[in-house]
């Protein structure tokens, strides 16, 4: 029996962008992680599809990557307008995507039900640090209004609300300072319109702060620190509290963020996953774990090339003794409730 998936990180939006090509034609080929026959063939149907600005408009190539690119100093904050540039145009790729059949952007919990056992992909729109908004969080609204149901206040850069973490081995994200009143507006605004707020790459006194928001806390993408000590992943205070809000922390399978042996060659083994996922089910609860891979973001585990290899993960998890019960609420029941709680939410 096919064990369908809910993914909650992935980059394709920025890759189509990035690459300059005929989104939907590019979409519907086998280029990049993820992609129409791909989700088929791994039995992903639905995730959070980030936009994420990028300094320069290039292809992220994963196939000959050198870990030494994330051992450096964290990068400064981004123009605005130059973020917004990229913002709007991955949002219109999304919409095109839609026009052409092959996602859907939900916005609601009943199209999500509906999506998630269609065949477009359903589509949570994501975005992945908020560069391209100024104080007047005018750009925010504009994003709502195309679909934005979802967003990070930082990646690993600093913004006017927040900083995020620098790529970091053997220390935890407690490398700068929370949010700034600016930051608390943002994380204020969403929680009014429904926007649910995601912790990854923000710093560990940005996380405590958007905890006091009284906001269920959400890392779409990050692993656990006890497991491999990264600034990427969560302390067990912070898995713990992701589980008592009703939260949801999902596995990346980023190398760098399984192993320490990935920040010297990149690889790592698929078991790795297991490792991570089996402590955070231990510290979060069994309720408040799932997946969010980072697919077209990252480079991927030995054995998983895309989401079409997804069923290897699940057949991991399988011969670890999860038992198809877990398995279900990791793959996609854990995603699906809490976005029906969200939803349910909004203003």
């Amino acid at each position: 029996m096919e064990t369908l998936v809910f993914d909650g990180h992935n980059d394709a939006l920025s890759r189509l962008w990035g690459g300059m090509v005929d989104p939907v034609a590019e979409f519907a080929g086998t280029n990049g992680h993820v992609n129409v026959p791909n989700c088929a063939k791994g039995g992903m149907k639905a995730g959070f599809f980030a936009i994420y600005s990028p300094m320069t408009r290039d292809v992220f190539d994963l196939s000959n990557l050198d870990p030494a690119i994330f051992d450096m100093p964290m990068p400064p904050m981004m123009d605005e307008g130059l973020a917004l540039t990229s913002a709007i145009g991955q949002a219109a790729i999304a919409h095109k995507l839609q026009d052409a059949g092959q996602i859907e952007i939900v916005t609601d919990a009943p199209a999500l039900a509906r999506a998630f056992m269609a065949d477009p992909i359903a589509c949570i729109l994501h975005l992945e640090g908020a560069d391209c908004i100024g104080p007047d969080l005018l750009a925010l609204d504009a994003l709502y209004a195309l679909g934005l149901r979802s967003l990070g206040i930082v990646w690993s850069r600093p913004t006017i609300f927040g900083d995020g973490v620098p790529f970091g081995l053997g220390r935890v994200g407690d490398t700068g300072p929370g949010l700034t009143d600016d930051g608390k507006r943002l994380v204020a605004r969403c929680k009014d319109l429904g926007v649910l707020i995601d912790t990854s790459h923000l710093t560990m006194k940005g996380f405590w702060d958007v905890a006091e928001a009284g906001v269920p806390l959400v890392a779409t993408h990050s692993n656990a620190c006890a497991v491999l000590n990264t600034t990427r992943n969560l302390t067990d205070d912070q898995l713990r509290l992701i589980g008592e809000t009703g939260g949801i922390a999902g596995l990346n399978f980023g190398t760098i963020f399984l192993t320490v042996e990935a920040w010297k060659t990149g690889k790592a083994p698929l078991d790795a996953c297991i490792k991570h996922l089996a402590h955070m089910v231990e510290i979060a609860g069994e309720d408040h774990v799932a997946i969010g891979s980072d697919f077209d973001g990252a480079p991927l585990p030995d054995g998983m090339a895309s989401a079409a290899d997804l069923p290897k993960l699940v057949q991991a998890m399988t011969d670890a003794g999860f038992g198809q019960t877990l398995i279900a609420k990791i793959t996609h029941e854990n995603w699906l409730a809490h976005l029906d709680r969200h939803f349910d939410t909004e203003a």
